[in-house]
This record gives C-alpha cells, sequence and structure tokens, in this order.
C-alpha cells in the first residue's frame, strides 16, 4: 500500500511537471529577437491551435499574447521610452564616423635568427714558426690589421742577396748601354767596322734581361718575407681557433678566424602563400630578442621551396658597423612588401550579424546597413580591413542596438546631423 502511494504521488509529479513545461517556449538562438520561438505543446501537435493548447486555454493555463504585447517585449528601452513620449516611430539615434579607402601597407613577418656574412680563415701563405699573436679571441680588427707574425729566418738574407743581385744586374746594363753609344759613335767616324753593331746590340738585350731576372728575384724574396706577416682581409671579431706562439704553421695552416658581422644576415622563410610578393631589394625592420633594431633590405630569395616546410628561404642584410647584433641571434624581421588598398578601423566598430558573420554596421541615407569586412592585419593603431567601399559612415556607437534596414538618426563624430548653432542669446548663428 505504501509504495502504490509513492507511486502515485511520483506520478502526479511528473504529471504536473510535464504540464508545466508544456506551457512553455522552445526559443531557437542565432535568428534575431523575437524570431525562433515556439511553443513547446504546438511542437508536439504540430498546430499553435490544437486540442491540447484548446483545452489548456480553455482551463487557464496557457496565456495567449497578441500581436502588439510580442512586438511590444521586441522593443527597446529607448523605443519603450519614446513611444511613451508620444513618438511611436522615433529613430534610435547612433553616432557615425566616415572612413575613407586608404593604402594599406602589406607587411610581412618572419622569424628566423641572425647569421655572420662570412667566417673567414687568416691562414699562413708558407710554412714557418709562429713569433708573435698580435689578436685575442673576441677583438674587433680592420682588414689590414696584423694578426700574426712568423720567424722570418733566412728571408731577409735571401732579400738582401736579391738586392745584389738586381745592383749587380743593372750595373751590367749600364756598362752594355755605354757599350753602345761607344760603337755607334765609333762606326759613325769610320773608325769601327758596321758589322760591330749586332754584338753590342745583343749584349744589351742580354743586360736588360738579367736585370730583369734580378727584380723578379728581389720581388719574390720580399714576397716571402711578407708572408711571414698574416693580416686581417675582413673586418670583424676574432673566434677561435687561434695559433699560439712557437708552434709550427705550415703552408695553409690557421692564425685566427674573423666572423664577418657587418652586415648582419637574417636567414628566415617566406611561406608559399607569400612567395609571389618577395623579392630583393624589399626594404626590411629587425627586432631580436635582446631588444636590438635595425634597418636594411632583402638580397636573397631561394628559387625552391624546402621539401619539409614548404616555405623558400630569404636572406636580410642589416647594417651593423658596431658589431652589436651577435651572430646566431633568435630575431624577428618584418618585411614591406608593397600596399593594397583597405580601411584602418578601431576594433571598437567590430561586430557580428545574426549569422556570426564579422563585419560592420554603417548608415546610408538613415537606414543600418551591414557589411562584411576580412581583417588583414591587426596593428596599434587599429585593424586593416578589406571589403568596404571607397568612403562609408561607420556607426561607431551604437552599433550593437540596431539591426539592417532599422531607420536612425545620425550623429556624425559625436555632433547630431540636425544640430544648429545657435549664440549666447539663444538665436541661431
Amino acid at each position: 500500500m505504501q509504495f502504490l502511494k509513492s507511486f502515485g504521488l511520483s506520478l502526479f509529479i511528473l504529471l504536473a511537471a510535464g504540464i508545466w513545461f508544456g506551457t512553455g517556449s522552445l526559443v531557437m538562438g542565432g535568428q534575431g529577437p523575437g524570431n525562433g520561438e515556439k511553443s513547446i505543446i504546438g511542437l508536439i501537435e504540430g498546430d499553435d491551435h490544437g486540442p491540447i493548447s484548446t483545452s489548456l486555454a480553455e482551463a487557464g493555463v496557457l496565456t495567449e499574447h497578441s500581436t502588439e504585447e510580442v512586438e511590444q517585449a521586441r522593443l527597446t528601452i529607448a523605443q519603450r521610452i519614446a513611444q511613451d513620449n508620444g513618438a511611436a516611430d522615433a529613430a534610435v539615434s547612433v553616432r557615425t564616423e566616415t572612413f575613407d579607402r586608404q593604402a594599406m601597407p602589406i607587411e610581412v613577418t618572419l622569424r628566423g635568427r641572425t647569421t655572420a656574412a662570412a667566417n673567414v680563415s687568416a691562414v699562413a701563405e708558407t710554412a714557418a714558426v709562429v713569433e708573435t699573436v698580435h689578436v685575442n679571441k673576441g677583438d674587433q680588427v680592420e682588414a689590414g690589421d696584423l694578426l700574426c707574425s712568423l720567424a722570418p729566418g733566412t728571408r731577409a738574407a735571401a732579400v738582401a742577396q736579391a738586392e745584389a743581385g738586381l745592383a749587380q744586374a743593372e750595373a751590367g746594363l749600364a756598362q752594355a748601354q755605354l757599350d753602345l753609344e761607344t760603337n755607334t759613335s765609333l762606326r759613325e767616324r769610320g773608325l769601327a767596322p758596321a758589322n760591330t753593331a749586332n754584338s753590342v746590340q745583343v749584349a744589351l738585350a742580354s743586360a736588360e734581361a738579367q736585370v730583369s731576372s734580378a727584380q723578379a728575384a728581389l720581388d719574390n724574396a720580399r714576397a716571402e718575407l711578407d708572408r711571414t706577416e698574416i693580416i686581417a682581409e675582413v673586418s670583424g671579431l676574432v673566434q677561435a681557433p687561434i695559433a699560439t706562439r712557437g708552434a709550427m704553421l705550415s703552408q695553409g695552416g690557421v692564425c685566427a678566424t674573423i666572423v664577418q658581422l657587418d652586415p648582419i644576415v637574417f636567414a628566415g622563410s617566406v611561406a608559399e602563400a607569400n612567395i609571389t610578393l618577395a623579392r630583393t631589394g624589399l626594404a626590411a625592420t629587425l627586432h631580436t630578442v635582446t631588444n636590438q633594431d635595425a634597418t636594411g633590405e632583402v638580397t636573397y630569395v631561394a628559387a625552391s621551396a624546402d621539401d619539409a616546410t614548404r616555405s623558400f628561404p630569404v636572406e636580410i642584410e642589416f647594417d651593423n658597423a658596431d658589431f652589436a647584433i651577435r651572430e646566431g641571434v633568435t630575431a624577428t624581421a618584418t618585411v614591406n612588401m608593397g600596399s593594397m588598398p583597405g580601411h584602418l578601423l578601431p576594433q571598437s566598430v567590430l561586430t557580428l550579424n545574426d549569422e556570426g558573420v564579422l563585419g560592420v554596421r554603417s548608415v546610408e541615407e538613415g537606414v543600418v546597413a551591414f557589411t562584411p569586412i576580412t581583417i588583414v592585419s591587426d596593428t596599434r593603431d587599429g585593424v586593416w580591413v578589406t571589403g568596404l567601399p571607397q568612403s562609408i559612415d561607420i556607426i561607431t556607437i551604437g552599433q550593437e542596438f540596431v539591426v539592417d534596414g532599422q531607420t536612425v538618426q545620425t550623429g556624425h563624430n559625436g555632433v547630431p546631423d540636425d544640430a544648429t548653432e545657435t549664440s549666447e542669446e539663444g538665436a541661431p548663428a
């Protein structure tokens, strides 16, 4: 008996709850204010005025609302106040601002790292013992600075010997020239046979050749002596490996390695979607994780994409005269790839329509219109968008409280369109 009593009470509660829920309405969102509403009983019967709904209405359970009451419920607070003040069709006031199309910069941000323009090894051109090392790791050097000095050995003596040989050859040349002049004078006076001219001319040519040979030997000896001093061919910073004093350097042995940091090179990649805009000579700005900035230009764009990332390697060179930007620093480079027409809008004017499409609401001849947009880039000054006409009056305040096709009263930049300036006495100015 107790079981039947509990079961009956539960059944009564379920029936009461079902009747209560049945008197409500199902609301389907995303269809605008007042749209998408249908009574639950209407869904069950397929008709808003079936036998169930009629019986419940007669019993006083369902309450029917007139069309005027529904429309009144859809009004905003401002519209209701306007109706109460006697203006049944008073227009909502909104604020608008005119935005004109302008050149929108196309900027692509690349991520990568800095790299040296070159790593140059200063090598010995002759074999000798290192006598002096003039630099340390981390030193900044300029092209032409002395890096290492090798022991000259017998090279200085070889230079002295070559100089003596040149002096001897030059003396022989002077004697041959004197013999030629004497022979010419004797032949002109008939005191020497004519066939003696050939011998003195041959002797002169031989003396000239000996001078040339002696000069070449001297140049070689001096060059060999100069090779004992290893100089920097480029500017940069010295890094390992560095030769040590007393070490034997063979021909091609490294005295020091120079990292060329001016210009510094940014190595990154351009996505294949933007590769048609990339080309050498484009201006770019660099910003490193160490908060350093520089300006430069694109110097290399790869012709083939990377198989793994499907992006194209690029290189951008930046001035780095003070060597402040180091090699291997993570950085971003912003490349200016030209411009295209667009509108710069504040983020606050962007809104969504009932279908969830992003756009702006504007006023055309006093009527609200929604225009979809496409965001191209986001900057500190606002968002660059496309899809708008050349000039448009966009609602900046009140865009969330109006719908397409609604008549509104506009105030351009905060000043009503129909406002009239007055003087201090109240008369029109």
